[in-house]
C-alpha cells in the first residue's frame, strides 16, 4: 500500500477521492451561511443592541426571549411540513432555496434600523429589532431545519454521516472565519474601542456585505445536492392528535432522551458563555481591546479539535470526543473563574484556548449522534421521520434558551448592570459577581452535566449495524431476524420492548405506492 493510500485508508475515503468527497460538499456547502451567518451575531449583536442602539439589557433580553419562542415554534413546524412533502426534488433541499432571500434580507436589517434608532424612542427600536429577529430566525429554520434532517436520507452508512459531519465543521468554520475576520477588521482589528452610537456605519456597512457572502450557498447546494423524489410519499390526515402522537413517539425513543438532554445542557452552557463574554471582557478582565484577537485565537483552538475528534469517533465510537474533551473545556471554564483586571493577559488567552479546544468535542457527538437516532426511532415506528426528530430536541431547547436569555437579561438588571457605564471600575461588585455567575460558574454547572451524559450514552457503530440490518430485513420480507442478545440490546438502546416495536411485529410486504 502507497502512502496515499495509506492516508486515504486512515482518513476512510473509499475508491476516487473526488467522486467521494463530491456529495459530501454538495450537501455540507451550505454551511457556509448556516454555521458562518450567527458567527458575528453571536460576537457582536448584544452588544450592538446594548451599546449602539441603546437597548438596556433588559430589552435586548426580552428580545431574545419572545424570538426564541417563535423560532422554536417555528422549527417543531418545519420539522412536520419536510417530513410531509411530496416534491420531485425530495422532502427537504427545496427549502434550502426558498428561505435564502428572506434571510438576506433580515442580515441587513440585524445591523441596521434605518434611522429608527437614531430617534431615540425606545419602544420603536424595540419593536423594530423584534420584528429583523423574527423575520430572521424564520428564514434561517426554513433553510436549517430541512438540511439537517436531509443527511439521514441521502447518506444510510453509520461512519460516512461522521465523514459528511467533518465536511461540514470545514465549512462551518470558512463561513465564521471570513465573516469574523471582514467584520472584526472593520470594526477595529485587534485594537478594538468600546462600541458606541458613532460606530452605526460600519455595523450596516458589514450587514450588508455579509449578508451578500451568505446568500449564494443554499443556492449551490439547491442545484447540486441529490435527493430521491418524495412524490411516491403517503401521509396520514394532519389533525392535533397526529401532531401530539408524533412528538409522544420521539421521546419514546431512550437513545433520543439521551441524546436530548447531552445537547440540552451543552446548549445552556454555550449559551451562558455566548451570552456574557462582552459584559466579562469590558467589565471585568478590562480587556476589549484583545476582543477580536481572542476570538481568533479561539476559533483556531476549535478548529483543531476537529481532526483530533474525527479520528477518535471514527476509531472509537462516536461519544469518546465528548468524553475525552469536555474536561477539558471544564477546565478553561475554571480557569476564567479567577481572572480579574489585574490577571496577566496570557491566562485569558489560555483559558480561551482550553474552552473552544474542548467543547468542540461534545459539540462533535451531538451532531455526529443526531442522524444515528432516527434509525432508532424507525425501529420503534416504522418510518422515517428526519424532520420530527431533529425539531424536536431544537423545539424544547430553544424554548427553554428563549426564557434563559431573557432571564439573563433581567439578571444583569437585577445585578445592577450599567449599559452606559463600560468603566469597569464602575460596576459594583455585586454586578461583577453576577456577570461571574452567568459568564463561569453556570457553564461549569452545564459543562459537567454534559460529561456525565455522554458517558451514559451506549449506541456503538455495531449496534448501528445491527439497527439497519434489521429495518432493511423488515422492509423486504416483514420481520426481521435476530439473536436474543441482539434484541436484548436493541431493547436497552430504544427503551421498548420488542413485541411494542414495529420491528417486532410481522408485516406483510405491499407493494410500493403509486407516484403521486
Amino acid at each position: 500500500m502507497n502512502t496515499v493510500e495509506k492516508i486515504k485508508d486512515a482518513v476512510g475515503i473509499e475508491g476516487n477521492v473526488k467522486e467521494f468527497i463530491t456529495p459530501m460538499v454538495n450537501y455540507t456547502c451550505v454551511n457556509i451561511t448556516l454555521g458562518g451567518a450567527g458567527y458575528p451575531i453571536n460576537l457582536y449583536h448584544q452588544q450592538y443592541l446594548n451599546f449602539v442602539e441603546g437597548l438596556g439589557t433588559e430589552l435586548s433580553g426580552t428580545l431574545g426571549m419572545i424570538n426564541g419562542v417563535i423560532d422554536a415554534v417555528s422549527d417543531v413546524a418545519m420539522g412536520i411540513i419536510t417530513d410531509r412533502t411530496r416534491s420531485k426534488y425530495g422532502k427537504h433541499r427545496i427549502y434550502v432555496i426558498l428561505g435564502a432571500i428572506p434571510f438576506f434580507i433580515a442580515y441587513i436589517m440585524k445591523w441596521c434600523s434605518f434611522g429608527i434608532s437614531a430617534g431615540g424612542n425606545t419602544g420603536a427600536i424595540f419593536a423594530y429589532y423584534l420584528v429583523t429577529a423574527i423575520l430572521y430566525s424564520t428564514a434561517y429554520t426554513v433553510m436549517s431545519v430541512p438540511h439537517v434532517a436531509m443527511l439521514p436520507t441521502i447518506e444510510p452508512h453509520y461512519f460516512k454521516r461522521t465523514q459528511y459531519k467533518l465536511v461540514e465543521y470545514a465549512f462551518n468554520s470558512v463561513g465564521q472565519v471570513s465573516s469574523f475576520l471582514f467584520m472584526g477588521l472593520v470594526l477595529g482589528g485587534t485594537n478594538m474601542q468600546n462600541p458606541s452610537p458613532a460606530d452605526r456605519q460600519k455595523y450596516m456597512f458589514c450587514g450588508i456585505i455579509l449578508a451578500l457572502w451568505f446568500v449564494w450557498s443554499p443556492v449551490v447546494n439547491f442545484f447540486k445536492c441529490k435527493e430521491p423524489s418524495s412524490l411516491g410519499e403517503h401521509y396520514e390526515p394532519f389533525d392535533a392528535h397526529y401532531f401530539f402522537r408524533e412528538y409522544a413517539l420521539v421521546f419514546k425513543n431512550r437513545a433520543f432522551r439521551q441524546y436530548f438532554f447531552i445537547a440540552l445542557f451543552n446548549s445552556f452552557r454555550s449559551s451562558f458563555y455566548q451570552y456574557a463574554d462582552q459584559y466579562f471582557m469590558i467589565s471585568i478582565a478590562d480587556k476589549y481591546s484583545h476582543f477580536n484577537t481572542l476570538n481568533a485565537v479561539a476559533g483556531v483552538a476549535e478548529f483543531m479539535g476537529s481532526p483530533a475528534n474525527y479520528f477518535l469517533n471514527r476509531y472509537f465510537g462516536k461519544r469518546i470526543s465528548g468524553t475525552l474533551f469536555t474536561p477539558i473545556m471544564v477546565a478553561g471554564l475554571a480557569i476564567y473563574a479567577f481572572i480579574g483586571q489585574k490577571t496577566p493577559t496570557a491566562f485569558i488567552y489560555i483559558a480561551a484556548i482550553l474552552y473552544n479546544f474542548g467543547f468542540s468535542g461534545p459539540g462533535f457527538a451531538v451532531e455526529t449522534i443526531q442522524p444515528d437516532i432516527t434509525d432508532v426511532d424507525e425501529l420503534i415506528t416504522g418510518r422515517r421521520r428526519e424532520g420530527t426528530i431533529s425539531t424536536f430536541r431544537s423545539f424544547v431547547s430553544k424554548t427553554v434558551n428563549s426564557f434563559m436569555t431573557g432571564i439573563l437579561g433581567f439578571t444583569l438588571k437585577f445585578f445592577g448592570y450599567k449599559v452606559k457605564m463600560p468603566a469597569p471600575a464602575q460596576q459594583s461588585a455585586k454586578t461583577i459577581f453576577g456577570i461571574r455567575l452567568i459568564f463561569t460558574y453556570l457553564p461549569l454547572l452545564f459543562g459537567v452535566l454534559t460529561w456525565i451524559l455522554v458517558n451514559r450514552f451506549k449506541m456503538t457503530k455495531h449496534d448501528h449495524e445491527t439497527i439497519q440490518r434489521v429495518i432493511k430485513e423488515k422492509h423486504e420480507t416483514g420481520t426481521a431476524e435476530i439473536t436474543p442478545e441482539e434484541k436484548a440490546r436493541l431493547e436497552q438502546i430504544s427503551g421498548v420492548k420488542w413485541s411494542d416495536m414495529w420491528i417486532g411485529s410481522y408485516t406483510p410486504v405491499t407493494a410500493a405506492p403509486d407516484t403521486i
